[in-house]
């Protein structure tokens, strides 16, 4: 008689149940870590946002206070500038009211007569024969009066005790600025083309010393007798300068007074 294994009933059914609680255990522990991970990053998210609010708002307690700070030196410095404003207009009203005989504090030059020479420079007729087939001259500056030499003028004629003195029409200011442009002469904004001459009211015998003397002026003496340059010296016995005004008025330093000692 054949023998029969027994079934062993339930081992199949128990085994598949067990995996089934497996996996379930393991997608719950799954979600608790993903909900605990989206927990701890809203937390950080909400630190990060509480810290940048209190950093903006020192920043900006910072920036009130020093645009106060700005605000009270531009008061102080506007109140500085209506003090000197208002001492500029009380020296202003001051000078106007001192005579016009002072040309050192007035804004105004007097008119001056007195004796002294004039002199005179012009550029040299002969640089038309110096010029070539091609229209220029590699020596062209040699035949016309420069900067320097109107320059030397006036030095040696202050030098020689001149007491006024003219370039053209205009007087010789302290301000005064010779400036030329090729062989044209810039004075306070005028222009003005050779010849150029220079006027002086003074010792007329000094003031023709001082000009024999010059270094620069002989120089230029050279240039004349070489190339044709206009030199002429004349002396007058009653040269006449209008009033000049200043363009602003001359100060004029001077020597604090000395406290003796106790």
């Amino acid at each position: 008689m054949a023998k029969q294994t027994a079934k062993r009933p339930g081992k199949a059914p128990t085994a598949r149940h067990g995996v089934k609680r497996s996996r379930l255990g393991s997608i719950a522990v799954f979600v608790i870590v993903a909900l605990f991970g989206y927990l701890l990053m809203a937390n950080m998210q909400v630190n990060r946002s509480v810290a940048v609010t209190s950093d903006a708002a020192d920043l900006v307690a910072q920036r009130v206070q020093h645009v106060s700070k700005l605000q009270a030196e531009v008061k102080d410095l506007s109140s500085q500038i209506n003090t000197f404003n208002n001492i500029g207009v009380a020296d202003s009203q001051a000078q106007k009211d001192q005579s016009s005989d002072d040309a050192g504090s007035g804004t105004m030059l007097p008119a001056v007569t007195g004796p002294g020479i004039s002199v005179t420079l012009a550029d040299s007729p002969l640089w038309e024969n110096a010029v070539g087939s091609s229209g220029s001259a590699p020596n062209i500056n040699d035949y016309v009066i420069h900067q320097q030499d109107i320059e030397a003028v006036v030095n040696a004629l202050w030098k020689g005790g001149a007491e006024a003195m003219m370039i053209q029409d205009q007087r010789v200011l302290f301000n005064s600025a010779v400036i030329c442009k090729g062989n044209v002469l810039m004075l306070q904004g005028k222009k003005y083309a050779p010849p150029y001459t220079v006027s002086a009211i003074g010792p007329a015998d000094d003031m023709n010393r001082a000009l024999d003397e010059s270094q620069a002026i002989g120089v230029y003496k050279e240039y004349v007798s070489a190339f044709g340059l206009g030199w002429k010296v004349e002396t007058k016995k009653n040269l006449r300068f209008p009033e000049s005004p200043v363009l602003q008025p001359m100060r004029y330093a001077s020597v604090p007074h000395k406290e003796g000692k106790n």
